[in-house]
C-alpha cells in the first residue's frame, strides 16, 4: 500500500504542475496531459481505497 501511496503523489505532483501549466500560461497540450493524469489519479485513489478497506478488517 505505501507504493500506491507513492504513485498516488506522483500522479498528483505532475497533475499539479500541469493544470498550473495551462490555467497561468495557457498551455493547451499541458491541459491534455492533466486531464490524462486525473483520470489515473482517479483509478488509483479507488485502488487505494480498496486496499485501506481490506487493511482495516
Amino acid at each position: 500500500m505505501k507504493e500506491l501511496v507513492e504513485k498516488i503523489n506522483a500522479e498528483f505532483a505532475e497533475f499539479a504542475k500541469n493544470a498550473e501549466a495551462q490555467v497561468v500560461k495557457g498551455n493547451k497540450a499541458a491541459g491534455a496531459r492533466a486531464r490524462k493524469a486525473a483520470l489515473d489519479l482517479m483509478k488509483d485513489l479507488k485502488d487505494f481505497r480498496k486496499a485501506s478497506v481490506e487493511a482495516a478488517k
